[in-house]
């Protein structure tokens, strides 16, 4: 289940990233001052948080996963 909550939170990464690129790319294209301009720069700028919180979050599972192992390689050696 570890596995495919990781492989659930590179997806959504991945995406976010697409979704950011995407606006970017766009905002490029899109006269300055306008209100599409604005609206895509505040954009980026959610994508930019939520890549910031995806990336923290999949840190954490990972810390918690090498914990895991750790407590049970630990209470293997005390079984013995």
């Amino acid at each position: 289940m570890k596995k495919s909550s990781s492989g659930q939170a590179d997806q959504a990464i991945e995406r976010v990233l697409e979704l950011s690129a995407d606006a970017q790319i766009t905002r490029r294209k899109t006269p300055k001052d306008s209100p599409a301009f604005h609206s895509l720069t505040g954009a980026t700028a959610a994508y930019g948080k939520t890549l910031a919180l995806l990336t923290a979050l999949q840190r954490r599972q990972e810390f918690y996963t090498i914990i895991a192992q750790y407590e049970l390689s630990g209470r293997i050696a005390a079984a013995s």
